[in-house]
C-alpha cells in the first residue's frame, strides 16, 4: 500500500472539511491497500475486530462521503453488491462471471473513444466506462478439472 496515496486521500478529506475519525482512517487505509474492489460488507468484516462498535451502516455512510469527495468509485455490475474502488487513475475492469472477481487493467488508447464519440454524435462527453467479462484463471481451472 502506498502511504503517499493514503496521506493524499486524508489531506483531500481534510480540505473538504470532513473530520478524520479512526473509522474513516481505517476504511480509507483498507481501500487504498485493497486490490479486490471490496464490498461494504467485505470492509466491515475486515475491520470489525478492530472496531467492534462499528456497523455496516457506518461503513456505507463513510463510503458515500468518500464517493462524494471523489476518492472512491462505486462499481455496480448486475445485481451483485456494489464494490468500491479507490480512485488512482482512469482504468478499466475485467469481471469474472463465475466468482465476481474484478481486476484492473489500463489501456491508454481508449481515451480516444471519448473524442471520437463526441465528434461523431455531437455529444459533450463527460466520461465512459468499459467492462470486460469472462472467467478468471482460478474459476477456469476449477471447471476444467
Amino acid at each position: 500500500m502506498s502511504e503517499h496515496q493514503l496521506k493524499d486521500a486524508l489531506d483531500a478529506l481534510k480540505q473538504t472539511g470532513v473530520r478524520i475519525t479512526p473509522q474513516r482512517h481505517a476504511i480509507l487505509e483498507f481501500l487504498v491497500g485493497s486490490m479486490t474492489h471490496p464490498t461494504a460488507d467485505d470492509i466491515y468484516k475486515a475491520l470489525e475486530g478492530k472496531f467492534p462498535n462499528m456497523s455496516v451502516a457506518t461503513v456505507y455512510n463513510n463510503l458515500r462521503v468518500f464517493r462524494e469527495v471523489g476518492l472512491v468509485k462505486e462499481l455496480t455490475y448486475g445485481d451483485a453488491s456494489s464494490r468500491f474502488d479507490f480512485v488512482t487513475s482512469d482504468h478499466y475492469h475485467c469481471i469474472c462471471e463465475s466468482c465476481g472477481k474484478i481486476v484492473d487493467f489500463h489501456y491508454p488508447g481508449l481515451d480516444e473513444v471519448e473524442a471520437l464519440a463526441a465528434h461523431v454524435t455531437g455529444f459533450k462527453v463527460s466520461h465512459h466506462r468499459m467492462e470486460i467479462y469472462g472467467k478468471c484463471a482460478e474459476c477456469d481451472k476449477k471447471e476444467t478439472h
